[in-house]
């Protein structure tokens, strides 16, 4: 006698372009389930690799507005960016060896 397969569920389409657009603004993965309408371990089972270029576009579009911000003079993000990139860090300095020298002309 045949073995009868067992018939799962319709594989379900998913809006791939509404997951990547979530996934950069960071959702989690239970939020953007819920909006697509899907189990969040289906969604990362089948579609991470839309969840990773989300993800990825969201931290070039963060890292460009840090940027702008630290170009347009901001403080704060400079020495951010500063201590993140160029390795500078904050140092309490104490006695007359650490004070810069004179400028000479």
């Amino acid at each position: 006698m045949a073995e009868k397969k067992k018939q799962g569920r319709p594989k379900k389409e998913l809006d791939t372009e509404m997951i990547e657009r979530l996934s950069s603004i960071f959702c989690t993965n239970e939020e953007i389930a819920s909006v697509v309408g899907c189990h969040r371990e289906t969604l990362a089972n089948n579609y991470s690799t839309y969840i990773k270029k989300g993800r990825e576009r969201g931290k070039s579009s963060l890292r460009r507005l840090q940027f702008q911000k630290a170009q347009d003079g901001n403080t704060t993000m400079l020495i951010w960016l500063g201590k993140q990139y160029l390795g500078q860090s904050d140092h309490n300095f104490e006695g007359d060896e650490h004070l810069p020298l004179p400028f000479v002309d």
